[in-house]
């Protein structure tokens, strides 16, 4: 069994650079991390790592045909990632990134197949959280954005209540303490004109409607 040598405790506000720089490097060697997102902990892997983005498969029991969201620096980058960014797509992105949203996108050909399950898209985020942020500045690949849960099980908001079939089976957590909670990214796929709600989180569907009809 995994020791609990491997959990970081770090700063949400100012987050220790000596910490973060140890978990890009995990990341950059293939390891996965578990990291503080906006209301749940998540899994990080090197997208671009196939070996890295099975385990999290693995890890989370999680079915190969659902596809997984990437997180990004910001929307200066996006286009190494998607075919296009539609107008609609351009108007949430002003509103709500970084933040609370994710996207839905045509993939171009740089994302593999794992990542999309053979659906051509891609969901893509800005996290707003200051430690997800100053992780994604040391990478040079986009992260993994999943939950840090089994599949089916509600999201981890505390490390204390991390599933210890994940915690012993990732390479470092970074603990930065309880995390809201509550509800999840809202997903909008906006590969259709008018763009679909394809879960609606934090962010309320009258708040991107109303955003879009402006």
């Amino acid at each position: 069994m995994r020791v609990a040598d491997h959990i970081i405790k770090v700063d949400p506000v100012h987050p220790d650079t000596a910490a973060i720089n140890k978990a890009a490097d995990c990341v950059k060697q293939g390891g996965l991390i578990v990291f503080p997102t906006w209301c749940f902990y998540g899994i990080g892997a090197d997208a671009f790592h196939e070996k890295a983005v099975n385990r999290v498969f693995q890890i989370k029991e999680r079915t190969y045909a659902k596809p997984l969201l990437i997180l990004i620096k910001g929307k200066e980058s996006l286009k190494k990632y998607v075919l296009d960014v539609p107008e609609s797509a351009k108007i949430l992105m002003d509103r709500f990134w970084p933040g609370k949203l994710t996207l839905v996108f045509h993939s171009n050909d740089t994302i593999p197949e794992y990542l999309t399950s053979g659906t051509g898209k891609i969901g893509i985020r800005v996290p707003e959280n200051r430690i997800a942020r100053a992780l994604l500045s040391c990478l040079d690949h986009p992260l993994t954005g999943t939950s840090a849960n089994i599949s089916g099980i509600s999201g981890c908001s505390d490390i204390k209540t991390l599933d210890i079939n994940i915690r012993d089976n990732v390479d470092l957590v970074l603990d930065s303490g309880k995390l809201k909670g509550k509800k999840g990214s809202t997903v909008v796929d906006i590969t259709c004109d008018p763009p679909i709600i394809l879960r609606e989180g934090s962010i309320s569907e009258p708040e991107i409607r109303k955003c879009l009809e402006k």
